[in-house]
Formats: structure tokens, sequence, C-alpha cells
């Protein structure tokens, strides 16, 4: 009885040092670097399964069995992972239940509206879409935003994500960010500016970054569009019209278009329209809230991407008509 105790000790022993010595081995991935996704609420044991069926593991045991040893077999995060050659079954586990994830990125660009954002978002393989079919006022209480209309709330920049992560969670985070740069370009802005309010300088900070055609020119945009309000002057930008517009713009602003009265209409309200028409970056931010010293109340694009700026409506006119009617 003693030997063939000492025979089941033995088999157990070297059984064990052949599992450790096999778990710190590198596992013979079909190709390097291997990519693979865990959906969420995935088990181990499924994720074993998908990695034996494609050659990853030499059995599901394997993988399951060295984790309830570690105690991690319920610890595996979902996400999209990539593992190299070299990997070990250790190093498979513990990428498993750390989260070391693959990242994607999504652009959210400097002047889209938030139609150009859903529809960017509805695009994106890597994106779950939780929330972008919903009306405007339910996105917005699904990301826990108190507004009921999105327009400009969204930050223009890069978001670094785990593939398969939400539109929910992406927006929450590029809102959290507007409203902190927001808050903090207010917080430091010009005295004696044309704004009661934060939201009033994002609006304004809208219509720049759609009238901006060079970096160059956007500080002397805001200061034309700050002087007309300071004045009382109406802000006539075509942006706001075409904005107003919507899906009916075909692309040609007409003399009828810049007549027809609506809220967003800048040629025939006064003051500025009830939202944002984009998404402002922070450079239209900084502008709008830290204009400079100019006496121009008037601009007109010249065709380049440059804009011509006046004092007086007799040097605009001509402007106009050199620049956009073909008069030289």
């Amino acid at each position: 009885m003693r030997f063939v105790a000492w025979i089941v000790v033995i088999a157990a022993a070297a059984a064990g040092a052949s599992y450790w010595w096999a778990s710190a081995s590198p596992l013979p991935l079909p190709k390097s670097p291997y990519a693979f996704s865990v959906k969420p609420g995935a088990s181990l044991r499924a994720v074993s399964h998908d990695l034996t069926a494609a050659g990853v593991l030499p059995a599901d045991w394997t993988l399951v069995g060295l984790a309830r040893l570690k105690g991690a077999d319920r610890a595996i995060k979902a996400g999209s992972y990539e593992i190299a050659g070299g990997t070990t079954l250790m190093g498979l586990l513990g990428k498993l239940t750390q989260g070391d994830v693959t990242q994607t990125s999504f652009t959210i660009v400097e002047g889209w509206s938030f139609r150009d954002l859903k529809a960017a978002l509805r695009n994106d393989p890597d994106v779950a879409k939780t929330v972008v079919d919903l009306s405007d006022a339910e996105l917005m209480n699904k990301i826990g935003a108190p507004e009921t209309n999105p327009e400009g709330l969204f930050s223009p920049d890069t978001y670094f994500f785990a593939a398969g992560s939400t539109d929910a969670a992406l927006l929450a985070r590029a809102y959290r960010t507007m409203q902190e740069r927001l808050a903090s370009a207010w917080a430091a802005r010009a005295t004696e500016l044309p704004f009661s309010s934060p939201y009033q300088a994002l609006i304004l900070a809208s219509i720049v970054e759609k009238e901006t055609g060079r970096p160059q020119d956007r500080p002397l945009v805001a200061a034309v569009f700050v002087n007309r309000l300071k004045q009382g002057m109406r802000l006539q930008t075509d942006p706001s019209v075409i904005y107003g517009l919507g899906e009916r713009f075909d692309g040609s602003l007409t003399k009828r278009d810049l007549s027809a009265d609506n809220v967003f209409n800048t040629y025939m309200r006064d003051g500025m329209p009830p939202t944002p028409i984009a998404l402002p970056s922070q450079a239209s931010l900084d502008a709008v809230l830290h204009p400079p010293a100019s006496p121009y109340l008037y601009f007109v694009a010249r065709g380049d991407g440059s804009s011509e700026f006046s004092t007086n409506l007799a040097d605009h006119n001509r402007a106009v008509a050199k620049y956009q009617r073909g008069n030289r």
C-alpha cells in the first residue's frame, strides 16, 4: 500500500510539473499576433472552447484548470484582445483577468453637426449601438446629461476605447470633456464680452468654427462677431441659415433662403441662434472668449480659404464684388 501511495504521489507530482511546464510554454498560435474578442457575460469555459477550436489552446481544460488553481475563473473581462507569439497560458490568463484589451479609436471631427456624429457612430463597426437611434432627448437622458438638445455639446477629439464599447459610453465621455473644456475656458474669459452664459459662448464658437476657412483667420472672425453683437448688429452668418434649412439645403444658398424667417436665420433675427450649429473646437472656444482688439465688422471668403476683413459696409461690398461675384 505504501508503495502504491508513493506511486500516486510521484504521478501527481509529475502531472503537476508537466502542467506547470505547459502553462509556462508558448501557446501554438495559428498566427501572430492573434486577435479575439470576449463578449460581455461570456464564461471562461466558453472562451476556452473558442480558443481551443481556433487552435490557440490544446484543450479547454488547460485554461479553465489554471484559472481555478489561481482563483480567477470568474474574473475575466470583456473586450478585444491581441496575443503575440511567445504568449504563455499564464500570460493569456493574465490578459483576460486584467482586462489588457486592445484599443481602437473614434474621432469626433471639428465642425460636425450632431447628425454627422450619429451617422459616424452608426457606421463604426467597433461601437456597440445602444442610444444612437433614440430621440435627442432620450439619448441625452441615457448618457446622464440634463440638456435635451445635443447640438454642440460633444468635444471634438480622438477617443480611444476597447472595441465593443457602447455609443452611450463614448458620447458620455465626449460630453464630459466638452463640459470641462467649456467651464475652464469660461472661467478664464476676457472681460466685457456679450455673453450671459457659457452656452452663449458655445453657440458663437460653433458659428466661428463653421465660418473659419483657415486657422490664422479664426481670431479675427471671432472678433467680427463679437463686435457686431456689442453694437447690436445682426450676425448675418450663412452657416446658421444653412443649419436651419437642414436636409432641405441643396448646396446653394439663395436670396430666398436668406429672407425666409426662422430662428436660425441670423439675417432676419437679432442676436444668436437658440443652439449651437456644430461641434466647436477648443480653438474656436478660445477665440470667442479672448477675441483680439479689432475694428472689423465684416468679412468675406476670398475663395482660397482665407477671408477679407472690412471695417465698413462700402469696403465690404467691394470685397464681395471682387471675391464672390467675379468683378475684378
